[in-house]
Protein backbone atom coordinates (compact mmCIF):
# COMPACT_ATOMS: atom_id res chain seq x y z
CA UNK A 1 0.00 0.00 0.00
CA UNK A 2 1.51 3.23 -1.07
CA UNK A 3 0.99 6.08 1.43
CA UNK A 4 -0.29 9.77 0.82
CA UNK A 5 2.19 12.39 0.38
CA UNK A 6 1.89 15.93 1.03
CA UNK A 7 3.89 18.18 0.55
CA UNK A 8 5.15 16.54 -3.41
CA UNK A 9 8.31 14.92 -3.18
CA UNK A 10 11.31 17.02 -2.81
CA UNK A 11 12.31 17.64 -6.56
CA UNK A 12 16.27 17.93 -6.06
CA UNK A 13 15.89 14.02 -4.88
CA UNK A 14 16.80 11.57 -7.88
CA UNK A 15 14.94 9.62 -9.25
CA UNK A 16 16.18 6.10 -10.58
CA UNK A 17 16.90 7.37 -14.28
CA UNK A 18 18.35 10.15 -13.40
CA UNK A 19 20.60 7.82 -11.52
CA UNK A 20 21.65 5.77 -14.00
CA UNK A 21 22.48 8.77 -16.02
CA UNK A 22 24.44 9.67 -13.57
CA UNK A 23 26.46 6.45 -12.62
CA UNK A 24 26.84 5.79 -16.63
CA UNK A 25 28.30 9.06 -17.10
CA UNK A 26 30.90 8.72 -13.84
CA UNK A 27 29.71 11.56 -11.86
CA UNK A 28 28.47 8.86 -9.37
CA UNK A 29 30.27 5.95 -8.91
CA UNK A 30 29.15 4.83 -5.28
CA UNK A 31 25.55 3.89 -3.76
CA UNK A 32 24.86 3.88 -0.45
CA UNK A 33 22.17 1.52 1.00
CA UNK A 34 21.01 2.39 4.41
CA UNK A 35 18.30 1.90 6.87
CA UNK A 36 18.04 3.16 10.55
CA UNK A 37 18.64 0.87 12.92
CA UNK A 38 17.49 0.79 16.54
CA UNK A 39 19.54 3.33 17.92
CA UNK A 40 18.66 5.56 15.54
CA UNK A 41 21.90 5.17 13.07
CA UNK A 42 21.97 4.65 9.41
CA UNK A 43 23.59 1.52 8.71
CA UNK A 44 24.00 -0.25 5.46
CA UNK A 45 26.46 -1.05 2.21
CA UNK A 46 28.54 0.83 0.34
CA UNK A 47 28.42 -0.94 -3.42
CA UNK A 48 30.23 0.31 -6.72
CA UNK A 49 28.02 2.00 -8.61
CA UNK A 50 28.46 -0.81 -11.44
CA UNK A 51 27.37 -3.59 -9.65
CA UNK A 52 24.22 -1.81 -8.49
CA UNK A 53 22.99 -1.21 -11.48
CA UNK A 54 24.45 -4.58 -12.78
CA UNK A 55 23.31 -6.89 -10.12
CA UNK A 56 21.12 -5.23 -7.18
CA UNK A 57 18.47 -3.45 -9.26
CA UNK A 58 17.77 -7.05 -10.34
CA UNK A 59 18.52 -9.22 -7.80
CA UNK A 60 18.53 -7.03 -4.43
CA UNK A 61 20.70 -6.65 -1.57
CA UNK A 62 20.75 -8.06 2.15
CA UNK A 63 22.30 -7.72 5.52
CA UNK A 64 22.28 -9.86 8.51
CA UNK A 65 19.49 -9.29 11.00
CA UNK A 66 21.88 -9.07 14.08
CA UNK A 67 21.89 -5.47 12.73
CA UNK A 68 18.16 -4.91 14.80
CA UNK A 69 19.34 -6.75 17.50
CA UNK A 70 23.20 -5.20 18.39
CA UNK A 71 23.87 -2.70 21.81
CA UNK A 72 25.37 0.77 20.93
CA UNK A 73 28.63 -1.66 20.72
CA UNK A 74 27.23 -3.84 18.10
CA UNK A 75 27.77 -6.27 20.24
CA UNK A 76 24.85 -9.33 19.81
CA UNK A 77 22.87 -9.66 22.56
CA UNK A 78 19.83 -11.97 23.93
CA UNK A 79 16.36 -11.84 24.39
CA UNK A 80 15.32 -10.69 20.71
CA UNK A 81 13.15 -12.79 18.90
CA UNK A 82 13.77 -12.40 15.73
CA UNK A 83 17.54 -12.37 15.85
CA UNK A 84 19.77 -14.86 17.88
CA UNK A 85 22.32 -18.06 18.10
CA UNK A 86 19.87 -20.59 18.28
CA UNK A 87 18.26 -18.88 15.23
CA UNK A 88 21.56 -18.65 13.17
CA UNK A 89 21.82 -14.97 12.88
CA UNK A 90 20.17 -15.19 9.08
CA UNK A 91 19.68 -12.68 6.49
CA UNK A 92 16.67 -9.64 6.03
CA UNK A 93 16.39 -8.22 2.36
CA UNK A 94 16.79 -4.59 2.08
CA UNK A 95 14.21 -3.58 -0.19
CA UNK A 96 15.38 0.22 -1.69
CA UNK A 97 12.92 2.88 -1.29
CA UNK A 98 13.43 4.67 -4.75
CA UNK A 99 11.54 7.62 -3.54
CA UNK A 100 14.73 8.44 -1.11
CA UNK A 101 17.33 8.33 -3.85
CA UNK A 102 19.64 11.55 -3.16
CA UNK A 103 23.33 12.65 -4.07
CA UNK A 104 25.39 13.06 -0.81
CA UNK A 105 27.49 16.00 -2.27
CA UNK A 106 29.97 15.89 1.03
CA UNK A 107 31.31 12.75 -0.05
CA UNK A 108 32.36 12.58 -3.73
CA UNK A 109 30.61 10.51 -6.55
CA UNK A 110 28.28 9.05 -4.00
CA UNK A 111 24.11 8.53 -4.06
CA UNK A 112 22.05 6.89 -1.44
CA UNK A 113 18.61 5.19 -1.20
CA UNK A 114 17.59 3.87 2.02
CA UNK A 115 15.34 1.16 2.36
CA UNK A 116 12.97 -0.93 4.10
CA UNK A 117 13.61 -4.60 5.85
CA UNK A 118 11.54 -7.73 4.60
CA UNK A 119 12.37 -11.26 5.89
CA UNK A 120 12.98 -14.39 3.37
CA UNK A 121 9.17 -14.62 3.23
CA UNK A 122 9.17 -10.98 2.10
CA UNK A 123 7.37 -10.17 5.18
CA UNK A 124 7.88 -6.76 6.60
CA UNK A 125 10.36 -6.65 9.74
CA UNK A 126 8.23 -5.84 12.43
CA UNK A 127 10.64 -4.17 14.95
CA UNK A 128 12.16 -2.02 12.19
CA UNK A 129 12.00 1.88 13.01
CA UNK A 130 10.77 2.63 9.33
CA UNK A 131 8.16 0.17 9.79
CA UNK A 132 7.01 0.74 12.86
CA UNK A 133 6.39 4.54 11.78
CA UNK A 134 4.81 3.52 8.24
CA UNK A 135 2.17 1.11 9.98
CA UNK A 136 1.26 3.98 11.97
CA UNK A 137 1.13 5.91 9.12
CA UNK A 138 -0.99 3.45 7.28
CA UNK A 139 -3.53 3.45 10.13
CA UNK A 140 -4.02 7.52 9.91
CA UNK A 141 -4.30 7.08 6.26
CA UNK A 142 -7.12 4.54 6.15
CA UNK A 143 -8.87 7.29 8.95
CA UNK A 144 -8.55 9.69 6.23
CA UNK A 145 -5.59 11.98 7.37
CA UNK A 146 -1.48 12.66 6.15
CA UNK A 147 0.83 13.61 8.98
CA UNK A 148 3.30 16.21 8.48
CA UNK A 149 5.91 16.94 11.02
CA UNK A 150 9.41 18.46 11.50
CA UNK A 151 12.63 17.79 13.88
CA UNK A 152 14.38 20.42 15.27
CA UNK A 153 17.42 18.84 16.18
CA UNK A 154 20.21 20.23 18.53
CA UNK A 155 23.77 19.36 18.82
CA UNK A 156 27.52 20.54 20.40
CA UNK A 157 30.28 21.38 18.03
CA UNK A 158 33.43 20.96 19.60
CA UNK A 159 37.05 21.41 18.17
CA UNK A 160 38.37 18.48 19.08
CA UNK A 161 38.47 15.29 16.01
CA UNK A 162 36.42 12.36 17.30
CA UNK A 163 39.73 10.48 17.33
CA UNK A 164 41.26 12.99 19.94
CA UNK A 165 38.17 13.40 21.68
CA UNK A 166 37.91 9.27 21.74
CA UNK A 167 41.54 8.70 22.98
CA UNK A 168 40.59 11.83 25.82
CA UNK A 169 37.67 10.14 27.31
CA UNK A 170 35.45 12.70 26.36
CA UNK A 171 37.02 14.88 28.81
CA UNK A 172 38.82 18.76 28.87
CA UNK A 173 37.06 18.90 24.55
CA UNK A 174 36.63 22.17 23.79
CA UNK A 175 33.27 23.60 22.73
CA UNK A 176 33.65 26.05 19.48
CA UNK A 177 31.92 28.39 21.48
CA UNK A 178 33.25 29.71 25.18
CA UNK A 179 29.90 31.53 26.08
CA UNK A 180 25.92 30.97 25.29
CA UNK A 181 25.25 32.39 21.82
CA UNK A 182 21.61 31.55 21.82
CA UNK A 183 20.64 33.92 18.73
CA UNK A 184 24.16 35.25 18.11
CA UNK A 185 25.07 36.25 14.87
CA UNK A 186 28.64 36.84 16.37
CA UNK A 187 28.75 33.25 17.31
CA UNK A 188 27.28 31.44 14.77
CA UNK A 189 30.14 33.33 12.52
CA UNK A 190 32.35 31.87 14.64
CA UNK A 191 31.73 28.58 13.47
CA UNK A 192 29.63 29.61 9.63
CA UNK A 193 32.34 27.19 7.84
CA UNK A 194 31.01 24.42 9.99
CA UNK A 195 27.54 25.66 9.57
CA UNK A 196 27.53 26.37 5.89
CA UNK A 197 28.47 23.49 4.53
CA UNK A 198 26.34 21.18 6.89
CA UNK A 199 23.04 23.84 5.46
CA UNK A 200 24.56 23.45 1.98
CA UNK A 201 24.94 19.77 2.01
CA UNK A 202 21.99 18.83 3.22
CA UNK A 203 19.91 21.57 0.67
CA UNK A 204 21.59 19.64 -2.23
CA UNK A 205 20.65 16.36 -0.73
CA UNK A 206 16.97 17.20 -1.26
CA UNK A 207 15.69 19.37 2.43
CA UNK A 208 14.56 22.36 2.42
CA UNK A 209 16.59 24.33 4.65
CA UNK A 210 15.24 26.90 7.06
CA UNK A 211 18.30 28.29 8.43
CA UNK A 212 20.80 27.71 11.57
CA UNK A 213 21.17 29.71 14.94
CA UNK A 214 22.96 29.77 18.39
CA UNK A 215 21.86 27.75 21.65
CA UNK A 216 22.26 27.90 24.87
CA UNK A 217 24.95 25.51 25.82
CA UNK A 218 28.45 26.53 24.70
CA UNK A 219 29.30 25.38 21.19
CA UNK A 220 25.96 24.50 21.18
CA UNK A 221 24.34 24.94 17.25
CA UNK A 222 20.57 24.00 15.59
CA UNK A 223 20.12 23.56 12.02
CA UNK A 224 16.68 24.05 11.00
CA UNK A 225 14.27 21.99 8.12
CA UNK A 226 11.31 23.26 7.03
CA UNK A 227 8.01 20.33 7.78
CA UNK A 228 7.22 17.73 5.42
CA UNK A 229 5.70 14.61 5.00
CA UNK A 230 6.44 12.23 8.22
CA UNK A 231 8.06 9.36 6.32
CA UNK A 232 10.67 12.18 4.88
CA UNK A 233 11.38 14.50 7.90
CA UNK A 234 11.85 11.13 9.74
CA UNK A 235 14.27 9.92 6.45
CA UNK A 236 16.25 12.94 6.03
CA UNK A 237 16.69 13.47 9.56
CA UNK A 238 18.41 10.32 9.42
CA UNK A 239 20.61 11.15 6.88
CA UNK A 240 21.14 14.62 8.35
CA UNK A 241 22.23 13.06 11.66
CA UNK A 242 24.67 11.34 9.97
CA UNK A 243 25.75 13.94 7.45
CA UNK A 244 26.43 16.62 10.09
CA UNK A 245 28.99 14.19 11.89
CA UNK A 246 30.54 13.20 8.52
CA UNK A 247 31.32 17.22 7.61
CA UNK A 248 32.26 17.94 10.93
CA UNK A 249 34.90 15.40 10.49
CA UNK A 250 35.85 16.84 8.00
CA UNK A 251 36.67 20.02 9.20
CA UNK A 252 38.80 18.50 11.49
CA UNK A 253 35.66 19.14 14.61
CA UNK A 254 33.40 16.67 16.17
CA UNK A 255 29.61 17.04 17.44
CA UNK A 256 27.32 15.54 19.69
CA UNK A 257 23.60 14.91 19.35
CA UNK A 258 23.81 13.11 23.09
CA UNK A 259 20.45 14.34 25.10
CA UNK A 260 22.92 15.53 28.07
CA UNK A 261 26.77 16.22 27.53
CA UNK A 262 27.03 17.70 30.92
CA UNK A 263 25.54 19.66 33.18
CA UNK A 264 24.38 22.38 31.38
CA UNK A 265 21.58 22.73 28.50
CA UNK A 266 21.33 19.45 26.98
CA UNK A 267 20.43 18.93 23.41
CA UNK A 268 16.70 18.83 22.81
CA UNK A 269 14.59 17.45 19.29
CA UNK A 270 11.63 19.10 19.61
CA UNK A 271 9.07 17.60 17.05
CA UNK A 272 6.05 19.65 15.25
CA UNK A 273 3.36 17.47 14.33
CA UNK A 274 -0.16 18.30 12.37
CA UNK A 275 -2.46 16.17 10.29
CA UNK A 276 -4.42 17.10 6.81
CA UNK A 277 -6.64 15.79 4.73
CA UNK A 278 -5.40 13.23 2.41
CA UNK A 279 -6.46 16.31 -0.14
CA UNK A 280 -4.71 18.86 1.58
CA UNK A 281 -7.48 20.24 3.69
CA UNK A 282 -6.76 21.58 7.09
CA UNK A 283 -8.40 19.36 10.03
CA UNK A 284 -6.84 21.18 12.88
CA UNK A 285 -8.30 24.83 12.45
CA UNK A 286 -11.44 25.51 11.44
CA UNK A 287 -13.39 28.90 11.92
CA UNK A 288 -10.44 30.65 13.71
CA UNK A 289 -10.21 28.30 16.14
CA UNK A 290 -9.01 24.30 16.89
CA UNK A 291 -11.16 21.73 16.22
CA UNK A 292 -12.28 19.01 18.22
CA UNK A 293 -10.30 16.44 15.94
CA UNK A 294 -6.98 18.33 17.34
CA UNK A 295 -8.27 18.38 20.81
CA UNK A 296 -8.83 15.01 20.69
CA UNK A 297 -4.93 14.10 19.25
CA UNK A 298 -2.88 16.44 21.50
CA UNK A 299 -5.20 15.35 24.35
CA UNK A 300 -3.83 10.92 23.52
CA UNK A 301 -0.89 12.40 22.89
CA UNK A 302 -1.11 13.54 26.65
CA UNK A 303 -2.79 10.46 27.73
CA UNK A 304 0.18 7.98 26.17
CA UNK A 305 3.31 10.20 26.96
CA UNK A 306 4.11 7.58 29.73
CA UNK A 307 3.06 4.86 27.95
CA UNK A 308 5.52 6.70 25.29
CA UNK A 309 8.97 7.93 26.85
CA UNK A 310 10.73 4.98 26.27
CA UNK A 311 10.59 5.85 22.28
CA UNK A 312 11.16 9.69 22.95
CA UNK A 313 13.75 8.63 25.65
CA UNK A 314 15.70 5.59 24.70
CA UNK A 315 18.83 5.86 26.76
CA UNK A 316 19.85 6.12 29.88
CA UNK A 317 21.56 9.29 29.33
CA UNK A 318 18.06 10.64 28.04
CA UNK A 319 16.61 11.49 31.65
CA UNK A 320 19.57 13.44 33.09
CA UNK A 321 17.60 16.44 30.31
CA UNK A 322 14.59 16.57 32.37
CA UNK A 323 15.67 19.30 34.98
CA UNK A 324 13.40 22.02 36.18
CA UNK A 325 14.47 25.35 34.23
CA UNK A 326 16.27 23.99 31.47
CA UNK A 327 13.51 24.43 28.80
CA UNK A 328 13.41 20.31 28.64
CA UNK A 329 9.88 19.25 30.14
CA UNK A 330 9.14 17.94 33.70
CA UNK A 331 5.58 17.85 34.02
CA UNK A 332 2.83 15.91 31.56
CA UNK A 333 0.92 19.39 30.51
CA UNK A 334 0.05 21.31 27.40
CA UNK A 335 -0.24 25.60 27.10
CA UNK A 336 -0.26 27.36 23.80
CA UNK A 337 3.01 28.48 22.95
CA UNK A 338 4.43 27.15 26.87
CA UNK A 339 7.97 26.50 27.06
CA UNK A 340 7.54 24.81 29.96
CA UNK A 341 5.05 22.41 28.96
CA UNK A 342 5.79 19.07 27.81
CA UNK A 343 3.68 19.86 24.59
CA UNK A 344 3.26 23.32 23.04
CA UNK A 345 0.44 24.08 20.86
CA UNK A 346 1.70 26.99 18.40
CA UNK A 347 0.53 28.19 15.32
CA UNK A 348 -2.98 28.91 13.48
CA UNK A 349 -4.92 27.87 10.29
CA UNK A 350 -2.73 25.83 7.75
CA UNK A 351 0.47 26.24 10.36
CA UNK A 352 -1.52 25.07 13.64
CA UNK A 353 0.79 22.06 14.87
CA UNK A 354 1.77 20.71 18.29
CA UNK A 355 5.42 20.29 19.18
CA UNK A 356 6.72 17.66 21.64
CA UNK A 357 9.57 18.85 23.95
CA UNK A 358 10.12 15.62 25.79
CA UNK A 359 12.67 14.17 23.21
CA UNK A 360 15.92 14.78 23.05
CA UNK A 361 18.90 14.67 20.47
CA UNK A 362 19.90 10.81 20.75
CA UNK A 363 15.78 10.36 19.36
CA UNK A 364 14.78 7.91 16.83
CA UNK A 365 13.12 9.88 14.63
CA UNK A 366 10.84 6.98 13.16
CA UNK A 367 9.96 5.79 16.48
CA UNK A 368 8.45 9.43 18.04
CA UNK A 369 7.09 10.35 15.41
CA UNK A 370 5.09 6.27 15.00
CA UNK A 371 4.65 6.85 19.23
CA UNK A 372 2.96 10.70 18.48
CA UNK A 373 0.56 9.21 15.66
CA UNK A 374 -0.28 6.10 17.90
CA UNK A 375 -1.02 8.39 20.78
CA UNK A 376 -2.65 10.68 19.08
CA UNK A 377 -5.05 8.35 17.16
CA UNK A 378 -6.02 6.48 20.47
CA UNK A 379 -7.09 9.91 21.21
CA UNK A 380 -9.32 10.64 18.28
CA UNK A 381 -10.73 6.63 18.31
CA UNK A 382 -11.85 7.26 22.16
CA UNK A 383 -12.74 11.11 21.68
CA UNK A 384 -10.54 12.20 24.77
CA UNK A 385 -11.30 15.32 26.43
CA UNK A 386 -8.28 17.48 26.25
CA UNK A 387 -7.83 19.06 29.69
CA UNK A 388 -7.63 22.53 30.37
CA UNK A 389 -4.02 24.45 29.14
CA UNK A 390 -2.10 24.71 31.63
CA UNK A 391 -1.05 28.88 32.43
CA UNK A 392 2.44 29.81 33.97
CA UNK A 393 5.46 27.82 34.93
CA UNK A 394 4.77 23.59 34.61
CA UNK A 395 7.73 23.09 36.11
CA UNK A 396 6.32 24.41 39.58
CA UNK A 397 2.66 22.75 38.81
CA UNK A 398 1.08 19.79 40.56
CA UNK A 399 0.95 17.74 36.78
CA UNK A 400 2.37 14.59 36.34
CA UNK A 401 5.80 14.12 35.99
CA UNK A 402 7.33 12.70 33.20
CA UNK A 403 9.45 9.36 33.89
CA UNK A 404 12.48 10.31 35.58
CA UNK A 405 14.97 6.97 34.61
CA UNK A 406 14.68 4.69 31.73
CA UNK A 407 13.54 1.83 34.29
CA UNK A 408 10.36 3.76 34.89
CA UNK A 409 9.98 4.52 31.16
CA UNK A 410 10.85 0.34 30.37
CA UNK A 411 8.37 -0.35 33.18
CA UNK A 412 5.43 1.84 31.64
CA UNK A 413 6.08 0.90 28.30
CA UNK A 414 6.37 -3.00 28.44
CA UNK A 415 2.73 -2.72 30.46
CA UNK A 416 1.04 -0.25 28.21
CA UNK A 417 -1.78 -1.81 26.47
CA UNK A 418 -2.16 1.05 24.04
CA UNK A 419 1.40 0.21 22.87
CA UNK A 420 0.94 -3.10 22.24
CA UNK A 421 -2.75 -2.73 20.63
CA UNK A 422 -1.13 0.11 18.29
CA UNK A 423 2.56 -1.14 17.49
CA UNK A 424 2.28 -4.72 18.09
CA UNK A 425 3.47 -7.41 20.65
CA UNK A 426 6.62 -8.35 18.89
CA UNK A 427 7.20 -4.64 18.59
CA UNK A 428 7.18 -3.62 22.29
CA UNK A 429 8.56 -7.06 23.27
CA UNK A 430 11.81 -6.12 20.87
CA UNK A 431 11.84 -2.55 22.33
CA UNK A 432 11.71 -3.56 26.12
CA UNK A 433 14.45 -5.93 25.38
CA UNK A 434 16.38 -3.16 24.27
CA UNK A 435 15.69 -0.98 27.22
CA UNK A 436 16.82 -3.76 29.36
CA UNK A 437 20.17 -4.50 27.47
CA UNK A 438 20.89 -0.75 28.51
CA UNK A 439 19.74 -0.56 31.82
CA UNK A 440 21.90 -4.09 32.15
CA UNK A 441 25.14 -2.30 30.78
CA UNK A 442 25.02 0.57 32.64
CA UNK A 443 24.38 -1.65 35.58
CA UNK A 444 27.20 -2.86 34.92
CA UNK A 445 29.55 0.04 34.38
CA UNK A 446 32.02 1.68 37.14
CA UNK A 447 31.50 5.28 36.42
CA UNK A 448 33.93 8.84 36.82
CA UNK A 449 31.30 9.62 39.84
CA UNK A 450 32.08 6.65 41.52
CA UNK A 451 35.81 6.48 41.10
CA UNK A 452 36.10 10.14 42.32
CA UNK A 453 34.06 10.06 45.68
CA UNK A 454 35.20 6.43 46.41
CA UNK A 455 38.34 5.43 44.75
CA UNK A 456 40.58 7.38 48.05
CA UNK A 457 37.31 8.58 50.38
CA UNK A 458 35.47 4.99 51.16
Amino acid sequence: MSLPSLPPRNPRLLDLERLETLIGSGAVDTVVIAFTDMQGRLQGKRLHASYFTDVVLDHGVEGCNYLLGVDVDMNTVSGYAMTSWEKGYGDMEFVLDYDTIRLLPHVPGTAMIQCDLVDSDHSPVEPSPRTILKHQLRRAADAGFVALAGTELEFILFEDTYESAWSAGYKGLTPSNQYNIDYSILGTTRVEPVLRDIRNAMYAAGMNVEGAKGECNFGQQEIGFLYDAALATADNHSVYKTAAKEIAAAHGKSLTFMAKFNEREGNSCHIHLSLRGTDGETVFWQDGARTPLYDHFVAGVLATMEDFTLLYAPNVNSYKRFAAGSFAPTAVAWGLDNRTCAVRLVGHGASARMENRLPGGDVNPYLALAAMLAGGLHGIDNELELEPELVGNAYESDKPRVPQTLRDARDAFTRSSVARAALGEEVVDHYTNMADVELASFGAAVTDWELRRSFERM
